[in-house]
């Protein structure tokens, strides 16, 4: 198994400073991947401060499991963000956390692992699952789906405009060989695409598309920022950072919603403040900067949007 590369967690210092950490509070990292937003949660936590970790892939709790050993503050569950309320309410901290962070998506670790399937620019089986003792691997899905509904995935979750040919390729490569690494998706792709965009592989899209399916990832999304409000002490805060639009349409829309409070007609004569606004924003969209960029390139799509809850 190929080693472990050093993982950068994205915009580290921006979505530690939007949680406002209380020294004494209750924490949730949703998303604790190898740790770093974690330890940076944790140092500014007091003797009293909790924080729990959350993963679905086996490596992130054995590295969380590795620093609950370090640190009796902390304490990692392997499950989905989507499913964030069970442990929570185990612990009796339902209504009681001060602040969730999830940074959504496939994490550096788990690209750079060949076996994971996860990367076009590395050769090995193709799986893509976040947890692969759970579900179908991507290779077993391509083996059977019809050729629409894998049209339909990397159209829609890929947004490839090229997917009907990539679709149409897959099923007719598939009859004669099976197709079961990535490099040979890759090269599929890379033939059936009839143009490329600048400094962009074109099996970018298709890969995200099918990692996106075969993880259910835009359905966790959604249920975990649902759960992740109903948890929060009223003044908690909820901070996502998404890296593709289709994600970050989700926590846009959602945070906006819940800003807005009550849907009622726009002429209904209804004052503000008594449409219930469930949160308040915090401040605008944070992206990173030059400084972090030149030493992380991939956290140049990563949006951290954050809220407040009021009631």
């Amino acid at each position: 198994m190929t080693s472990h590369p050093e993982h950068l967690p994205v915009l580290l210092t921006e979505a530690v400073a939007s949680l406002d950490v209380k020294p004494n509070g209750l924490y949730v990292d949703g998303t604790f991947g190898r740790g770093g937003h974690a330890r940076a949660v944790l140092s500014e936590l007091s003797a009293q401060g909790q924080l729990l970790g959350l993963d679905k892939d086996p490596a992130a709790i054995a590295a969380g499991e590795a620093l609950a050993t370090e640190d009796s503050r902390f304490s990692i569950e392997q499950c989905s963000f989507a499913e964030l309320a069970t442990p929570i309410n185990a612990r009796l901290w339902q209504g009681k956390v001060d602040g969730i962070l999830l940074d959504i998506g496939v994490s550096s670790p788990q690209i750079d692992v060949a076996e994971r399937g996860f990367s076009f620019q590395k050769d090995g089986p193709l799986d893509m699952r976040m947890n692969p003792d759970v579900g179908i691997s991507a290779a077993q899905w391509l083996a059977k789906a019809e050729m629409a509904d894998i049209e339909a995935v990397i159209k829609t979750l890929g947004e490839e405009r090229y997917g009907k040919r990539i679709a149409r390729a897959i099923v007719e490569t598939r009859e004669h060989t099976p197709i079961t690494t990535t490099k040979q998706l890759a090269a599929l792709v890379d033939k059936a695409s009839p143009s490329r965009e600048k400094n962009k592989h074109p099996a970018t899209r298709t890969f995200q598309a099918i990692r996106i399916y075969i993880n259910n990832e835009l359905e966790d999304l959604k249920a975990g920022l649902e759960q992740a409000l109903d948890v929060l002490a009223v003044g908690g805060r909820l901070a996502v950072i998404s890296f593709h639009s289709l994600e970050d349409r989700i926590v846009k829309r959602y945070f906006r919603d819940q800003a807005l409070g009550d849907d009622y007609p726009s002429d209904f004569p209804i004052r503000a403040a008594d449409l219930n606004p469930r949160v308040r924003l915090i401040g605008k969209a944070i992206k990173a900067g030059k400084a972090e960029l030149a030493v992380n390139p991939r956290a140049r799509s990563a949006v951290l949007r954050v809220v407040e809850k009021l009631a």
